[in-house]
């Protein structure tokens, strides 16, 4: 028994490591888009460049626990709950790159406009990367929950985003391509945020034996926005 023990200990340092990377990659990335630092926005990319290897190293040893051990209920949670965190935090990183290879395409050409909600989104989401990352360390319910709840400051950050851009879109003022490529930013950050929400999910998923639903209602919602639409 004492193997399984050693192994699981094992596999909460491998996903602690990955979590502050992706954290530290997370933060970058904000702060090259606020700095307008193309220096860091490529560093970020660079330093994502690992997280696959990372990701596929947490998985093949989740998959020797389960083929090797018969892990009880308490323990099948953890690994079964690590296996899904990693997918989350691997497309943080991947979304955090992507942020950063937009800003490096916009060439060092001035904002349209002031990046106020989009540096509050990239606050929030590092925020909820980083709780998600520190509820699962410290087996935090009540920290899990809270991140799970602060996604919906995200998806209004983004709405404001959105519909200012729109409108400068719409105006008919100059640089719209730029507009486009902030919304996008914008866009990757409030996918960020949906990441770090589904870690939170599975940390109470780990400590629960159930993830934490939204209202149905709400539930709902999300779904008929998430609808594909005939034109982007």
């Amino acid at each position: 028994m004492w193997r399984i023990d050693e192994q699981l200990a094992e596999l909460n340092d491998r996903l602690l490591d990955f979590g502050a990377l992706v954290e530290q990659i997370i933060t970058l990335a904000g702060q090259a888009i606020i700095e307008q630092d193309i220096a860091l926005a490529q560093l970020v990319i660079d330093i994502e460049s690992g997280v696959k290897q990372k990701e596929k190293g947490i998985e093949a040893l989740c998959l020797k626990l389960l083929m090797q051990h018969q892990p009880v209920a308490k323990d099948l949670r953890v690994i079964s709950a690590a296996l899904k965190m990693i997918t989350d935090i691997e497309r943080i990183g991947d979304q955090s790159s992507d942020i950063c290879e937009i800003m490096i395409s916009m060439d060092g050409a001035p904002y349209i406009t002031k990046l106020e909600y989009i540096a509050q989104m990239a606050a929030a989401t590092t925020k909820m990367v980083t709780e998600s990352i520190d509820a699962y360390v410290k087996k935090d319910l009540k920290l899990a929950k809270s991140v799970i709840k602060y996604d919906d400051i995200v998806d209004e950050l983004f709405d404001k985003v959105k519909a200012d851009l729109i409108e400068h879109i719409r105006s008919g003022k100059p640089n719209s391509e730029q507009a486009i490529d902030l919304l996008m930013i914008a866009k990757y950050f409030e996918r960020i945020g949906d990441h770090a929400r589904n870690v939170a999910k599975w940390v109470v998923f780990s400590i629960r034996g159930r993830k934490e639903k939204k209202p149905k209602a709400q539930e709902n919602a999300e779904e008929n926005q998430n609808q594909p639409q005939s034109e982007e």
